[in-house]
């Protein structure tokens, strides 16, 4: 078994880490509100640390789950950050979604200090951490991931290398961008069917069962059904996300009409007061339309 850190706790990163201590590995956590870091320690054992650097010092592997660009580089740079504390060999493996050019930059970082960086962002939402069946789409040098890879399969039903370093990021954008699409199709198509006055549950078991069949289908149409959006990812991160998909389809000349549109809808979401509800909150939006 090996020794490990894990640098935030939010929604996903607390059951991942407790994942990688159910797998009998020895893990360090940092939380920046340390409340969060002593209650996963008291449900799960382990250690906590101060700073990330302390988390880091003889640690294997360390993973990482924040919230965007920036909060990805105060984990890893500076004199507290996690590389000034991992050894020459280790590998840092990052599962935020973040931008391909700030994952770059770190595996450059890491480089220059011979440690391992691999971007190993993640989908599944809440339920996919808590029951470790999380997808898992990486880049980074092949030697390194196969070292990771392993560690990872705690908390993952499937992973995979993709590409050099940036790859896993540049896939969870094309995650997000198919997502997008998704979530508004099945709320026009829930919201038509109630302005039409059908059964909504009776139309999705038909529905469900043909090529209109989804994931977001399968798993968000009654919460959608009964105007209850409190599940998975919430608005104010999938816009987040979203701006990093635009962004980088400006650089790489990328035409993406449909994730646009959706972007602004879910702008109005979060005008509405939505931000902190769940992306199949599309489906709020079109009732208050009426």
């Amino acid at each position: 078994m090996a020794k490990l850190a894990f640098l935030g706790l939010g929604v996903m990163g607390y059951p991942m880490a407790g994942h990688l201590k159910t797998a009998g590995h020895e893990v360090t956590v940092f939380n920046r509100t340390p409340a969060k870091a002593e209650a996963w320690v008291a449900e799960h054992g382990g250690a906590r640390a101060d700073t990330p650097r302390e988390a880091a010092q003889g640690a294997e592997f360390v993973m990482s789950c924040v919230g965007n660009d920036d909060d990805l580089r105060s984990v890893c740079l500076g004199e507290n950050g996690a590389f000034a504390g991992m050894e020459p060999g280790s590998v840092f493996v990052d599962h935020t979604t973040v931008s391909a050019k700030v994952t770059r930059e770190l595996y450059a970082a890491a480089e220059e200090a011979e440690i391992g960086f691999v971007d190993a962002p993640i989908s599944g939402g809440q339920a996919g951490a808590e029951n470790g069946v999380l997808s898992v789409m990486c880049g980074g040098d092949a030697s390194v991931y196969d070292r990771a890879e392993p560690i990872i399969g705690a908390y993952a039903r499937i992973c995979r290398r993709i590409g050099d370093s940036g790859a896993g990021q540049m896939t969870k954008m094309c995650n997000q961008i198919a997502i997008a699409g998704l979530v508004q199709g099945l709320s026009e198509a829930l919201h038509f069917a109630e302005t039409a006055g059908l059964d909504g549950r009776a139309v999705v078991e038909v529905i469900s069962q043909g090529a209109a069949g989804s994931w977001q289908m399968a798993n968000r149409y009654e919460t959608m059904l009964d105007d209850h959006f409190e599940h998975g990812f919430a608005v104010d991160w999938m816009r987040k996300d979203l701006d990093i998909c635009l962004s980088t389809a400006d650089e790489t000349g990328a035409s993406l009409p449909v994730t646009a549109l959706v972007d602004q809808f879910y702008k109005d979401v979060q005008r509405m007061g939505g931000g902190r509800w769940d992306t199949s909150s599309l489906i709020r939006r079109l009732r208050t339309a009426d």
